[in-house]
């Protein structure tokens, strides 16, 4: 039997800032466990939180111009790799690979 969520879904899409930000909640918590399965369902969805950066990104891409253009790049190439590291620590060597390669575009 299918539950009913009793909390509702945003109204709208994340921002590119926002699913940064949810991002950097998810991987603080992964650094802070010491449950390896509750580290893992973290980096699996701070995963999801970067995919909904990147596809607000696309939506509404941010002029090279903007100031905080480069300090959202930043951002994101640094969650990317604290990622690959919390992937690295769990024994996902492969995963942390092709994560830390996705950094490489945003930095």
């Amino acid at each position: 039997m299918l539950s009913r969520s009793i909390v509702p879904a945003p109204k709208s899409a994340l921002t590119l800032l926002q699913a940064l930000e949810l991002t950097n909640v998810y991987l603080e918590n992964a650094y802070r466990t010491t449950d390896s399965n509750i580290a893992l369902v973290l980096c699996h969805d701070a995963e999801g939180a970067l995919s909904q950066a990147k596809n607000a990104n696309k939506k509404h891409p941010i002029h090279p111009k903007d100031p905080e253009h480069q300090m959202l790049h930043d951002g994101m190439a640094a969650a990317y790799i604290d990622l690959g590291k919390l992937l690295e620590r769990q024994g996902y060597q492969a995963e942390s690979q092709v994560i830390r390669k996705k950094a490489e575009k945003w930095g």
